[in-house]
């Protein structure tokens, strides 16, 4: 099978079921803003040291390849079965963060992204990831998007703050607040 077409060289792409559409389309900007957290999950993962952490990264990278192949999919047309984002999905993210916030000190302030390579990529990934969220809710204007996806969405760029703030505490790196001149 080889990699290049030639299909998109007129600036068009095939949706699931086949429908050709511009590349400029909110719905391919949509779960191309997907794939790119996808893929910049993985960069986060290949820096990540502690098994679960680790194993929860694979986890939320097959759930947004669940989430893109939603948004890529032409519901007028396509009979493909696609898996779904189911609550305990959600669930799932709700309770690392809870586990996490309960090692790491409370909020007061906002915080200043960075103190560590691997705290400011997560930090980096929660904004692709709120982006992402951004581009679903203007697709959902179009058509209706599962509204778990949209939860889910919003419950991950939560998680990967909270994360960066653990592995922050783990790494012994010191939070700014930020300080609003007066």
């Amino acid at each position: 099978m080889k990699i290049y077409t030639k299909t998109g060289d007129s600036g068009e792409t095939s949706l699931l079921g086949g429908t050709r559409v511009s590349k400029a389309e909110l719905q391919i900007e949509s779960y191309g803003t997907v794939d790119e957290l996808n893929a910049y999950i993985g960069l986060i993962r290949d820096q990540i040291t502690q098994d679960s952490i680790y194993l929860e990264l694979i986890e939320i990278q097959d759930r947004l390849f669940t989430i893109g192949s939603h948004l890529a999919n032409d519901q007028e047309k396509s009979k493909i079965k696609l898996p779904n984002i189911v609550e305990e999905d959600i669930e799932r993210l709700e309770k690392q963060i809870d586990t996490m916030n309960h090692l790491i000190p409370p909020m007061r302030a906002f915080i200043l992204p960075g103190g560590h390579t691997h705290v400011s990529h997560l930090h980096i990934a929660r904004c692709i990831c709120r982006r992402a969220e951004r581009k679903i809710v203007q697709l959902n204007h179009k058509w209706e998007i599962d509204p778990s996806i949209l939860k889910y969405m919003n419950r991950l760029s939560d998680y990967l703050f909270v994360l960066s703030r653990k592995l922050s505490k783990d790494l012994g790196v010191k939070e700014i607040e930020w300080q609003p001149r007066k």
